[in-house]
């Protein structure tokens, strides 16, 4: 199993970019606190995130902003510019969800009060694949029986 459950805030603003291909993709960090008190520290983890899930991180957590956010982890290596190889573990972002206000406080926040529109879910879930069709099964085993007016149990 490759799951991962962050809540942290956003370490700077989203910057969206396009692949060649013409994907949204977005690469950010979020600060994490484990411990508490005097032994409290901070991790900053990496997360990639793609198309309507990048678009609504942009367009809704701005630096500072608390996120939690759901994903696996993922390993990738690449090659910098100087031809060293080198890898990169990231957290792949499946769903972003509102926490709490850019204070602190924990509460939520209503972050539409000032907007003239209808907020979107607290919870960004991607769209799924269509299922697929149901297989068409050919009823068989029944022409032997005949329907003698109700008998039958079905």
């Amino acid at each position: 199993m490759n799951t991962v459950i962050l809540m942290g805030r956003m370490t700077a603003d989203p910057e969206l970019k396009r692949t060649q291909t013409g994907k949204d993709v977005m690469s950010f960090s979020v600060a994490v606190d484990r411990g508490y008190g005097d032994k409290k520290q901070t991790d900053f983890i990496n997360c990639v995130a793609w198309e309507n899930t990048a678009r609504f991180i942009g367009q809704w957590f701005p630096k500072g902003r608390l996120i939690a956010l759901e994903g696996s982890l993922q390993t990738r290596s690449y090659e910098d510019k100087y031809g060293n190889k080198r890898t990169a573990t990231e957290v792949l972002v499946r769903q972003v969800h509102f926490t709490g206000d850019k204070g602190g406080s924990g509460r939520s926040v209503d972050v539409y009060a000032d907007v003239d529109i209808a907020p979107p879910a607290a919870t960004y879930y991607p769209p799924s694949p269509a299922p697929a069709p149901a297989p068409a099964y050919e009823q068989t085993g029944f022409a032997d029986v005949e329907d003698d007016g109700g008998d039958l149990p079905w």
